[in-house]
């Protein structure tokens, strides 16, 4: 059974200005979470921050890219990607 992946408002925004290379490794990185879920321990510096937030690196080196995603419901398997882009401005804790 597949999660479904949604993309909050801003994380869609910030997906304007990424490079091309990083644009795949995002959409790879949706699909994955899509067929396996949210738990992504083969991405590079993949974490739990706080409660149902998640995150793992895109990119590495100068800049280097996060993706960050929140588990919406267990029960109904969906989650929305809550940020994309550099290391600096991403979002570490629950709001």
């Amino acid at each position: 059974m597949t999660w479904t992946v949604k993309l909050h408002r801003k994380a869609e925004k910030q997906l304007e200005g990424l490079p091309k290379g990083v644009l795949d490794a995002f959409k790879f990185l949706v699909k994955e979470l899509e067929i396996r879920g949210p738990i992504r321990g083969n991405w590079d510096h993949y974490g739990a921050l706080t409660g149902e937030r998640h995150h793992c690196h895109i990119k590495k080196g100068r800049p280097t890219y996060v993706v960050v995603w929140e588990i919406t419901s267990r029960k109904e398997r969906q989650m929305e990607v809550i940020y994309v882009g550099t290391h600096e401005g991403a979002p570490c804790q629950k709001h």
